[in-house]
Parts: structure tokens; C-alpha cells; sequence
């Protein structure tokens, strides 16, 4: 009996051990509290924001008062109109893309270049070789990735823009207009 109550002695009871307080783990847990509340009040704020700034809808109706004016007739802002260019097609482009980790991609493209009105005709058509050597030069330093984002379709128009107005001496290049864009 000895030995009974010498082993019993020795075993905490399991109702102590499973009740004993942690203090590390109640204070993580406060801690992730905290930080769960404060993550929530930033993102309340941030949308709060978001919904007080104006929408572009908002924006254009505003802008569209004030050329238009009350009574709806058009009314002269004296701005100057932006004068059209003239508008210059290229034949479409099949071009290789940068190597990326995948298999060997290549963009086709057809581009519509727009001119400056004082721009002369006769000078595209001469450097035609060259714009299109320099969109094709600029095409192959481009990822797949590069290309797949609005934002890097309107980087590269503005790459082909600096790459041709470089060398052209009457006129410039206004803007560039994808006619067609294919990745494959």
C-alpha cells in the first residue's frame, strides 16, 4: 500500500495541469486582437476615402456642364480644337518576344500611326523601312508580361512614339493606335 500511495504522490492531477494560466498565450492573443482592430479601422478608413473621392462619371458630367453650359447649347471656352493628324497604317507586325522562362512567344500587330498636320507624307513613306525596323526592335526587348497589362500596352505606344520621333525630321508622331494585338 506503501508503493500505492508513492506513485499517487508523484503524478500531478490532470485537473491542474490543463487549468494552469499561460501568460505568452494570452498575451498573443490580445496582441492579434489588437492588430485584427487596427487592420479594420485602416481599411474602413481607406474606403471611406475611396467612396468621398469624385467617380468619373461624376468627373466627365461636371466637365460636360461646363463646355455645354445650363441650357445644353454649346458654349465657345476659347480653347483652340486639338487638330487631327493624319493618319498613317502600317502593315501588320509578327514579331518574337523576349525569352521568359516558358516556351518562345511572339506578338502580331497591326498599328495605325498618327502625324502632326505639318507633317510631310513623303517622308513616312520613305522611312517606312525604318519606323517599322524600330517598332519591330522594340517589340522583340518586350516580355509576354510587359505586354498583357493595360499599362504596359500604353508604355509601349509611348516607347514607339520616342523610338520614331528620334529620327523623323518633318513632323512628329502624336499617337499610336493598336488596330489589332495578339500574344501567342
Amino acid at each position: 500500500m506503501a508503493e500505492e500511495n508513492e506513485q499517487m504522490e508523484v503524478q500531478p492531477p490532470a485537473n491542474k495541469v490543463a487549468s494552469a494560466k499561460n501568460p505568452l498565450l494570452t498575451i498573443l492573443v490580445i496582441l492579434n486582437t489588437v492588430m485584427l482592430g487596427a487592420v479594420a479601422y485602416f481599411q474602413f478608413m481607406s474606403h471611406k476615402k475611396l467612396a468621398a473621392s469624385p467617380s468619373i462619371r461624376d468627373v466627365v458630367k461636371a466637365e460636360m456642364k461646363k463646355v455645354t453650359g445650363e441650357d445644353g447649347q454649346v458654349e465657345d471656352t476659347g480653347e483652340a480644337q486639338v487638330d487631327d493628324g493624319k493618319l498613317f497604317q502600317l502593315d501588320g507586325f509578327t514579331a518574337n518576344l523576349a525569352q521568359g522562362d516558358g516556351p518562345r512567344r511572339f506578338v502580331r500587330l497591326n498599328t495605325v500611326l498618327k502625324f502632326s498636320k505639318e507633317s510631310n507624307e513623303e517622308e513616312f513613306k520613305r522611312r517606312k523601312a525604318q519606323i517599322r525596323d524600330s517598332i519591330i526592335t522594340t517589340l522583340n526587348g518586350k516580355r509576354p508580361e510587359d505586354l498583357l497589362t493595360v499599362q504596359g500596352k500604353n508604355f509601349l505606344k509611348e516607347e514607339i512614339k520616342a523610338a520614331i520621333n528620334s529620327f523623323l525630321v518633318d513632323g512628329h508622331v502624336i499617337d499610336v493606335f493598336y488596330v489589332s494585338f495578339q500574344i501567342n
